[in-house]
C-alpha cells in the first residue's frame, strides 16, 4: 500500500466488535488463558499482551503502522521523543563506551548527550559538522553508534545519510537517525542505510500540539552477531530478561525487542493507550497536513527573503541553500515547513520581533496545525554556551518558525507587524 493508505489502515484488523476506529484498550493488564500461556507470553515465545507497561493493543497498532511507514521490521512507542532518544542510546551504549554525533540537534537532545550521558559513563563525541568524514575521525573501538537528525532542528541541515551510514558500517556500528522533522512521508532513513530510526511523535505525526509520544523503529538489517565483542547485550544471555539472546532469538527486530525488554520494562516510560489513540488520529491526516504545511512555508520563506527588515533566511527549499542538493536527493524535492531567519539588527531586533508576534504562538514545539515561533538562544538552547550554540548551527539572533495550516496571508500580516516592531 502507499503511505497515505498505510497511515490510515496499517496494522489494524477489527476485532469481534468490528469497530472501524482503533479501540482504546484502557487496561493495566490482560488475562492469561492458563499457566502455560502465561509462561509462553512472558518468555516472548508467542505474541500476546500481559502488562501494559510493556505492550498494549492500541499501542501495538501505532507501532505496526509506524514500522510499515518507515520500512522497518518492528517498532516501540514510548511516552515522549526524549524517552525514545534515551532508550535508543542505552540499548547499545554502556559505561566506558561512546557515541559519535552530528552536532545540529534539538536542544534537549544536545543537552542529554553533552551533559547527562557523561554522568552514566557514556561519552558523546560531537563532529565539527554533519559531514561523514568529520564523524568518521571520531569513531574508535569503544564507539557504539553514530547518531544524527535527518533534517536538523532548528538548523535545517540535511544529512548525507548514505555517506554517514557507510562510515558507521565500515567501523561496525549502527546509524541511529532522528526523522522527526522530515517524517516518513518525506524521507525514509532506513532506505538510505540507517539501522534505527527515532521520532518525537509529539510533532508532525501527532500534529495538533495535544499529545506527547516517541517511537523507535528497527531496520532489522544491522549484523549484531558479526560484532559480538562490541555488542554483548545482543549476543549474550540477558540476565534481566529470562536469559534471552536478542540477536539469536529475534533476528529480524533485535533492537526494539531489547529496547522494550530491558529499557521500557525496567524504567517504564510507557505511552498511554489514550495517547496512542490520539497519535493515530494525527497520523491519519499527516499526508494532507504536510502538503499544506509545505506550501504555506514556501510562501512565508519567499516573503522573508524579499524583505529588507530581515537579515538572512535559511530555508532548504531555496536553490542557493547549501543543503538544497541533498534535499532533492533524500526528500525527493520536498521541504519541511521549518524556516530559520534573523531580523536585520541582530539579537535585540529578533527578540523584539519574537515578543511582538500575535498570531504565531511562542512555544517549545513544532509540527503543529498552528504556526509557531521560538528564539532558540534564549529558550530551547539557552543552556548552551556561545561556542556550543555555534556548533549546533544557531546564531544569537536565530528565530525558528514552524509554519502551520492557517491562511498564508494572515501569517504574513503577523510577520509584517512584528518586523515593524523589530525595526523600531
Amino acid at each position: 500500500m502507499h503511505d497515505e493508505t498505510i497511515a490510515i489502515h496499517g496494522g489494524y484488523t477489527p476485532d469481534s466488535t468490528r469497530a472501524v476506529a482503533v479501540p482504546i484498550y484502557q487496561t493495566v493488564a490482560h488475562d492469561f488463558i492458563d499457566a502455560e500461556h502465561a509462561g509462553a507470553v512472558l518468555d516472548l515465545e508467542v505474541p500476546g499482551f500481559h502488562y501494559n507497561r510493556l505492550n498494549n493493543p492500541t499501542n501495538d497498532v501505532l507501532e505496526q503502522r509506524l514500522a510499515a511507514l518507515e520500512g522497518g521490521t518492528g517498532a516501540l512507542v514510548v511516552s515522549s521523543g526524549m524517552a525514545a532518544v534515551s532508550y535508543a542510546i542505552l540499548t547499545v551504549a554502556t559505561a566506558g563506551t561512546n557515541i559519535v554525533v552530528a552536532p545540529q540537534l534539538y536542544g534537549a537532545t544536545y543537552t542529554y548527550f553533552a551533559h547527562v550521558l557523561p554522568t552514566l559513563g557514556i561519552e558523546a563525541r560531537f563532529g565539527v559538522d554533519d559531514r561523514a568524514d568529520s564523524l568518521a575521525s571520531l569513531i574508535d573501538e569503544n564507539t557504539r553508534a553514530v547518531y544524527c537528525e535527518s533534517v536538523g532542528n532548528p538548523a535545517g541541515n540535511v544529512v548525507d545519510l548514505e555517506a554517514v551510514a557507510e562510515v558507521a558500517h565500515v567501523a561496525g556500528v549502527p546509524l541511529i537517525v532522528d526523522n522527526t522533522v522530515a517524517t516518513p512521508l518525506m524521507e525514509k532513513p532506513l532506505s538510505h542505510g540507517a539501522d534505527v530510526v527515532v521520532h518525537s511523535l509529539t510533532k508532525f505525526i501527532g500534529g495538533h500540539g495535544t499529545t506527547l509520544g516517541g517511537a523507535i523503529i528497527d531496520g532489522g538489517t544491522f549484523p549484531w552477531e558479526e560484532h559480538r565483542d562490541r555488542f554483548p547485550g545482543f549476543n549474550e544471555p540477558e540476565p534481566s530478561f529470562h536469559q534471552v539472546v536478542f540477536a539469536r532469538d529475534f533476528p529480524t527486530r533485535p533492537f526494539v525487542v531489547r529496547a522494550r525488554s530491558v529499557q521500557l520494562r525496567n524504567t517504564g516510560a510507557t505511552l498511554s493507550p489514550l495517547a496512542a489513540f490520539q497519535l493515530l488520529q494525527g497520523l491519519e491526516t499527516l499526508a494532507v497536513r504536510l502538503d499544506k504545511h509545505e506550501s504555506n512555508a514556501r510562501i512565508v520563506a519567499e516573503y522573508l527573503r524579499d524583505d529588507d527588515r530581515v537579515g538572512w533566511v535559511s530555508y532548504a527549499g531555496f536553490p542557493e541553500h547549501p543543503h538544497h542538493e541533498l534535499l532533492q536527493r533524500y526528500l525527493k524535492g520536498r521541504t519541511p515547513s521549518i524556516i530559520t531567519f534573523g531580523a536585520a539588527g541582530g539579537y535585540d531586533a529578533s527578540l523584539a520581533f519574537f515578543d511582538a508576534l500575535q498570531l504565531f504562538k511562542r512555544l517549545l514545539n513544532l509540527g503543529d496545525a498552528k504556526s509557531l515561533a521560538i528564539h532558540p538562544a534564549s529558550t530551547t538552547h539557552r543552556q548552551l554556551r556561545p561556542d556550543e550554540l555555534a556548533h549546533a548551527g544557531i546564531r544569537p539572533e536565530t528565530i525558528r518558525l514552524s509554519i502551520g495550516l492557517e491562511h498564508p496571508d494572515d501569517l504574513i500580516a503577523d510577520l509584517d507587524q512584528a518586523l515593524d516592531r523589530a525595526r523600531a
